[in-house]
């Protein structure tokens, strides 16, 4: 079975999908058979400069929310997050990611077989958990370092700009196939599970994909 998970280190709700996805990997187990995990980029703020902005500001400019609705909205994620074992920390700023997604992309180029996955879980953690810039250079080696990559190449990756081009039409590709909000869990190249689904949906719907007949199924989840 092949997972594509598209989504964006800035976006919550990826934190909340992947940590439910995995937890459901784990529940269905050989059941559903090999599983291959492939993170996808996708990018909520390509804007964004290096220096970032203010979280709420930004927020409060693009959504039109006001502070409180802000709040109502952080307080449902937290929840959501600490029912499938994700712990939210304090996040001030939103930052560009688009560098994140290169060093993931070498990863899953040239990374041993799992270190994507684990990157892009340390990478969750670092912003959505600690409050760290995922563009931040030595923040991206750190990370690197962390989960066994190889720290030189992945500093050279960064400082060369190397997978610039490949990122962009990655996400080019999600695009022109509809894919406009993150996460999106795509499967066997076929099913679709948007948004953050708790962890019970996507191990029904990976056991039944994993059953069936190719025509047996909605495309959609």
């Amino acid at each position: 079975m092949r997972i594509d998970f598209v989504s964006d280190v800035a976006c919550p709700w990826c934190a909340i999908g992947l940590t439910a996805l995995e937890r459901a990997l784990e529940r269905a187990g050989a059941d559903i058979g090999e599983v291959e995990i492939h993170m996808q980029p996708f990018e909520l703020n390509p804007e964004m400069p290096p220096e970032g902005a203010d979280a709420q500001e930004y927020m409060t400019t693009k959504y039109g929310l006001s502070p409180e609705q802000l709040g109502v909205n952080r307080a449902r994620i937290v929840e959501r997050g600490a029912a499938e074992g994700f712990a939210f920390g304090e996040r001030t700023r939103v930052w560009n990611t688009f560098d994140a997604h290169r060093l993931l992309f070498w990863a899953g180029a040239e990374g041993a077989p799992g270190s994507q996955r684990a990157l892009k879980r340390a990478l969750l953690r670092a912003y959505h958990g600690e409050g760290r810039n995922p563009g931040a250079h030595d923040v991206l080696v750190e990370l690197a370092a962390e989960v066994g990559l190889n720290v030189e190449r992945a500093r050279e990756v960064l400082e060369r700009g190397e997978f610039a081009e490949a990122v962009r039409q990655a996400e080019a590709f999600w695009q022109q196939l509809g894919i406009a909000s993150v996460p999106a869990v795509i499967i066997n190249r076929k099913y679709l599970i948007a948004g953050g689904q708790p962890s019970e949906l996507f191990e029904r719907a990976l056991r039944e994909i994993a059953a069936a007949r190719d025509d047996d199924l909605p495309p959609y989840y």
